[in-house]
């Protein structure tokens, strides 16, 4: 077949025509069916020899069997492959390099060619032409009126024009412009080169150049007074791309024709050389699949079902030979053992897990605490009964396999805090909870444990508060009955006896007995207040809470200048009472600050008292910044009960002003001033029951308890 192909291509050499179709598959698939016949007797002689020198020492039958099948899945489907493809290539190939496929690439060359020609007439004639006219319009007024400008623009326009220029060469041989139409403004680019005028002074009526962004033509108007006429037109850069694309594919495809054949014959060269290696490359792999082989499998094929049913048990009887079989029985049947010895292991796992799992159930079904399992994505692998009545409804099913984010939000961010041990605030059923959280991570998750303590805190803080009030109520109402019983003598027994003034004796009495039972109801409300009422939230405009308790200042201190700077905010929720309260102690507080540095400051000094106002969508900020005598030196403790720096103070303000700020969600710092005051900055939560408050003060309240 090698020789008849050879014979049959030198027959065919003529040139570059190419080979028939139907000659070449003939010729490639009466090559490739011998060449596999021998590949695949190679693989039967050779399998024989393996099968005759090898372990087992058989007649090698089952070596050939796999042989002769592994080479006609591979030969069949290559040889119906090859022959597809090679019909399909050479129809590809006689239809492209075709007089009809040749002739549309030139027809289209010329299309191409010609719309790109007319375009480039078309700029001319409209230029020739557009002169002859201005010509006339030159005959009837001069270039620099208005008439002439008209119908200038007009020509432009009407001839679908983009730029235009008339340019009249001087005495020195240069140009200028004499009129223009340019909407890019474009007054410094040379239109009209030497060369192009070169050429209209040899007697070409119009220069045509173009590029891929415009069509330009100069045309003279008046040859002996050196007019010219420039006109432009928005090039098609589609039909320049078209025509310069038609002429590289054309003489591409001239070059490709030139080697069609020989393409042909390296494809038909690939295509046998591919399918012969496939071959051989199949009968390689039967030899190895072969090797891997031996006796009859049947008894292993059994045993194997009776194990894949659960008959661990199951033994193979094992020979006394070496050969691939006797291997396989016992790893078989060490496979088997294997199984049978983890299986019950398995069992008995199951059951101590099982035995587990129902005496940790049990305990944490007992204990108080919550408890609490999130895997590594946040989501609840185990929640103890305690859990779910801190943290759910009654009626909600168990949100095992739920978010951590969804059931309680505030744990979520407790533990992508990585905190270990902190104060959780939980709104449940328009409650306030405080638990006392406790994390622990490892490989898996977290634990978490949960303890209520709501109520532990509040014992503690009516505690707190009633100590305040007791020590109100020795230090202030006391004194206050003898003052009041005093002064009620005096009246009493010297009123008949002043002659001098009795009016105004009597007057300072009675405002001594006014002013005692005014600090007796103040000191009332105070100790009631001590009783920690819980803030009652409504919706109000932080604005208009600040002006309330900034008016009241200003009136009461005309000697201060205080200035307030708002905000467009959105609403927030507060109780009125105590945010008002806060303002009015905060805002009393920079005022006597303001008034003790006066005393000691020149007479030139004036008190300023600045409040800024602003806020984000979770929360408000209400800043107070005065030029008062600055912050103490232990201000740390400036929020603790009965810390204060004045005679007078009780230390209690800032305390109410700290609780009331905490008790909205928010914080409360203090700063120094860039003039030498106070910035105290009070934060409020926009929902405070969404915020869960602020853990702080719990914590100092504990403290403060046990101490």
């Amino acid at each position: 077949m090698i020789g008849i192909s050879w014979v049959a291509l030198g027959a065919n050499s003529a040139g570059n025509q190419l080979l028939p179709a139907q000659l070449t598959t003939s010729l490639l698939v009466g090559t490739l069916v011998p060449a596999m016949a021998l590949i695949v007797l190679a693989g039967r002689r050779l399998a024989l020899r393996r099968a005759a020198f090898g372990v087992l020492g058989t007649s090698g039958r089952l070596h050939v069997r796999l042989v002769w099948l592994f080479s006609l899945i591979a030969a069949i489907p290559t040889l119906l492959v090859v022959i597809f493809a090679s019909l399909l290539f050479q129809s590809g190939v006689e239809f492209w390099f075709s007089d009809n496929s040749r002739g549309m690439l030139e027809n289209a060359n010329s299309l191409a060619r010609g719309y790109y020609t007319d375009k480039l007439r078309d700029v001319g004639n409209e230029s020739v032409a557009m002169a002859g006219d201005l010509r006339d319009y030159l005959g009837q007024a001069p270039i620099t009126s208005q008439d002439f400008a008209e119908g200038y623009s007009w020509q432009v326009i009407n001839r679908k024009l983009n730029e235009s220029a008339i340019l009249e060469r001087g005495s020195d041989g240069t140009l200028r412009t004499a009129a223009i139409v340019d909407p890019n403004q474009n007054g410094q680019r040379q239109r009209v080169t030497p060369d192009q005028l070169r050429k209209l002074d040899g007697g070409e009526p119009v220069v045509v150049n173009a590029s891929a962004e415009r069509i330009e033509a100069v045309t003279p108007v008046d040859r002996t007074r050196g007019i010219y006429l420039y006109v432009a037109r928005t090039s098609d850069a589609l039909a320049l791309n078209q025509w310069k694309r038609a002429q590289s594919v054309l003489r591409a495809y001239d070059v490709l024709t030139g080697r069609a054949r020989a393409l042909q014959l390296r494809f038909n060269l690939a295509l046998l050389v591919i399918s012969l290696a496939l071959v051989g490359l199949a009968v390689w792999v039967a030899l190895r699949f072969a090797d891997r082989q031996v006796a009859p499998l049947v008894e292993l094929v059994s045993a194997a079902r009776n194990v894949g049913s659960g008959n661990f048990a199951m033994r193979v009887a094992v020979g006394s030979g070496t050969d691939e079989v006797g291997m396989l029985a016992r790893a078989f049947n060490r496979m088997t053992s294997q199984l049978e010895t983890q299986t019950q292991a398995l069992v008995k796992a199951n059951a101590q897990l099982e035995v587990r799992r129902a005496f940790i159930e049990a305990v944490l079904e007992s204990i108080t605490a919550g408890i609490l399992s999130i895997d590594r994505d946040g989501h609840i692998r185990l929640m103890n009964s305690s859990a779910q009545k801190l943290l759910l409804d009654s009626g909600v099913p168990s949100p095992v396999a739920t978010p951590l984010a969804d059931v309680a939000p505030q744990l979520a961010q407790f533990i992508a805090g990585g905190e270990v041990n902190g104060i959780v605030h939980l709104a449940k059923g328009g409650e306030l909870l405080t638990l006392a959280v406790k994390a622990t991570a490892d490989r898996n998750g977290h634990v978490i444990t949960l303890e209520d303590i709501t109520r532990q805190l509040l014992d503690q803080r009516r505690a707190a508060w009633s100590d305040v009030a007791r020590r109100i109520a020795h230090e202030i109402k006391n004194p206050l009955t003898p003052i009041q019983l005093a002064t009620e003598r005096l009246k009493r027994r010297y009123g008949r006896q002043i002659e001098t003034d009795p009016e105004l004796f009597e007057e300072l009495t009675a405002t001594i007995i006014r002013q005692v039972g005014a600090l007796r109801r103040m000191v009332d409300e105070f100790s009631s207040f001590a009783r920690l009422p819980k803030p009652v939230f409504r919706t109000e405009d932080a604005n208009d809470l600040v002006r309330q308790a900034l008016f009241l200042q200003e009136v009461a201190h005309s000697a201060i200048d205080f200035s307030f700077e708002g905000a467009p905010l959105m609403p927030f929720e507060a109780d009125r009472h105590q945010f008002g309260q806060a303002m009015t102690n905060v805002l009393k507080n920079a005022v006597e600050a303001v008034e003790q540095r006066a005393q000691s400051e020149d007479i030139d000094f004036r008190g300023r008292i600045d409040i800024a106002l602003g806020g984000d969508q979770q929360s408000i900020t209400v800043m107070v910044t005065d030029n008062g005598i600055g912050l103490p030196a232990d201000k740390e403790r400036i929020v603790e009960p009965y810390m204060t720096t004045r005679e007078k103070g009780t230390g209690l303000g800032l305390a109410i002003v700290n609780k009331i700020v905490e008790e909205h969600g928010g914080e409360m710092t203090f700063a120094a001033a860039a003039r030498g005051g106070t910035c105290v900055s009070m934060r409020f939560a926009r929902r405070p029951l969404e915020a869960g408050g602020n853990a702080d003060f719990a914590e100092a309240l504990i403290g403060r308890a046990s101490r």
